[in-house]
């Protein structure tokens, strides 16, 4: 077996990475060897992660706490899991998931094993975000069909607004007159009012 290297990722820098650190201590990971990365999984262009990766030799060992320590996205996951142990041939090690191991010591069967585990978790986070957003789809239109409305609740605009607007627009009263006499903020009058403006249709928003 050849250097291990333990990766710790956080998604914020408020997170801990303290129950990490220990993990990879207690696997017998050295101190120098531990990359601890504090950015959001979404994708794998994380520097220090990419940096890791490149310093890979074969039969070294990555170790990670947990699966989605790697990565959310779990397409990438399996393309990253093929690269660095068929293309590298390195060695991956979960600590939360001992199936997912793929080290020298285990025979055909094992990391055939890890594999099929990583294909079935891909499978089940690929169904389970596929079922969210039907329940999404399912829960917005049933809300339509009880008349609910989505989106920022139109602003009710003062009787006097298109007049003063008109105004403005002749540069014969400056938009925080016109506010001020509105009772709205002069952000809002200019919003609506360069939006009257711009209509063929003055007097409608």
């Amino acid at each position: 077996m050849g250097q291990v290297y333990g990766y710790v990722r956080v998604s914020t820098r408020d997170q801990n990475e303290a129950r990490q650190l220990a993990a990879m201590r207690a696997f017998g990971v050295e101190e120098e060897c531990i990359v601890v990365e504090k950015l959001s999984g979404k994708d794998f262009q994380r520097p220090l992660y990419q940096a890791l990766v490149r310093r890979l030799q074969p039969g070294d060992v990555l170790v990670i706490k947990s699966i989605d320590r790697l990565g959310r996205n779990y397409g990438e996951i399996l393309e990253q899991w093929a690269d660095l142990t068929k293309t590298k041939g390195a060695a991956i090690v979960v600590l939360d998931m001992p199936l997912l191991d793929t080290r020298e010591g285990r025979d055909l069967t094992g990391r055939l094993i890890a594999d099929i585990v990583l294909q079935l978790l891909s499978y089940v986070a690929e169904t389970e975000r596929a079922n969210i957003r039907q329940r999404q789809a399912e829960g917005i239109a049933a809300a339509k069909e009880r008349g609910i409305k989505f989106g920022r609740r139109p602003i009710e605009l003062p009787e006097d607004f298109y007049p003063l607007a008109n105004l403005w627009k002749k540069g014969e009263i400056s938009s925080r007159t016109a506010s001020k006499q509105l009772g709205i903020s002069y952000q809002t009058f200019l919003r609506h009012a360069k939006l009257v403006c711009a209509s063929p249709y003055p007097g409608q928003l």
